[in-house]
């Protein structure tokens, strides 16, 4: 076994092992009947808006990849790129290590629709890239227009929290600068890296940012079946339960979204709120995405012994 693949096992033994030290936490104190009542608590009208947005968010997320296959400078079509990127990333986001399953997932679908490794690798990168920018973003504008909850969480000053948002703000705008006068590339063993234009760098942080605000928008909406939350309130949980799971390496974010959540939000994130919401905006894609896969492997497997039995020799005859 490599060291990159101990190092692997690891993370997610480690990243499992505080998913499940977290979710003991935060739900130890409810039973079952306590945790599906506090659920159907839920009015229909939230759960179908919660619905409607987390649908906006995975539209936006095939974006990111829209983004990586015009980036290599391919034409391929958006419904090949839209089934990629919603199998891979509804796999990826429910079973942890995003960057590594999905990418996985990606190189399956491009590979075969004649996609090289290396552009491959970009997209998933610069898919990679666009969760940054979008998480700064979101990041910035919620430490700046609501930095007392951060500060009482990251158990900094406001006037700190204020300019880690101005922080991030900055580097979102030093990434365009970057996109419109950096034109050198960089050579990185037989691969060759630049940034991307201006144009789509322009796309990158417009759709990574409406993102996680779709994402803020479905949790909010969920807590707001019980409480009187702010979508402010709601985006800043979010934005700092999205920094605690790049930190633990969680899978899926498990325990550690909700135990952040809960932290900032305290009373007003019900517990029938934060499983609605995993369910939501994890399980349902899971479920979705996983048969399709299996499905669309089919179609691939079916269509590959097609081309082997149509270019296989005839018998001679006698």
């Amino acid at each position: 076994m490599t060291r990159k693949k101990i190092i692997t096992y690891l993370m997610l033994v480690v990243g499992f092992g505080v998913a499940g030290y977290l979710l003991y936490h935060t739900f130890r104190e409810y039973s079952l009947s306590d945790i599906t009542g506090s659920v159907s608590e839920i009015p229909a009208y939230n759960l179908a808006m919660a619905l409607l947005f987390a649908l906006g968010s995975y539209v936006c997320l095939t974006g990111f990849d829209w983004a990586g296959v015009r980036y290599v400078r391919n034409d391929l079509a958006y419904p090949k790129i839209g089934l990629a990127s919603f199998i891979a990333l509804s796999i990826g986001q429910s079973v942890g290590m995003s960057g590594l399953s999905s990418g996985a997932l990606r190189y399956r679908y491009y590979a075969h629709w004649g996609m090289s490794t290396e552009d491959v690798a970009k997209i998933v990168l610069l898919s990679g890239v666009t969760v940054g920018i979008g998480m700064a973003m979101l990041s910035g504008i919620v430490m700046i227009l609501n930095p007392g909850d951060a500060a009482g969480v990251l158990r900094l000053g406001e006037l700190t929290v204020r300019m880690i948002g101005v922080g991030c703000i900055i580097t979102v705008a030093g990434y365009l600068v970057l996109a419109a006068r950096l034109r050198t590339p960089l050579k990185v063993r037989s691969w060759t890296f630049e940034m991307p234009t201006l144009k789509i760098a322009l796309a990158q942080v417009v759709i990574g940012t409406l993102n996680f605000a779709l994402v803020s928008a479905c949790l909010r909406e969920v807590m707001a079946a019980n409480a009187d939350v702010s979508y402010l309130k709601a985006a800043t949980a979010f934005a700092l339960a999205n920094v605690a799971i790049l930190i633990t390496h969680a899978p899926g974010g498990l325990g550690v979204l909700e135990a952040t959540v809960r932290h900032v939000m305290g009373d007003q994130a019900s517990i029938g709120s934060l499983v609605a919401f995993r369910a939501i905006y994890f399980f349902i894609p899971f479920f979705i995405g996983f048969p399709l896969s299996l499905i669309v492997e089919a179609m691939f497997r079916a269509r590959k012994a097609r081309i082997g039995s149509a270019a296989a020799p005839e018998p001679a005859s006698a």
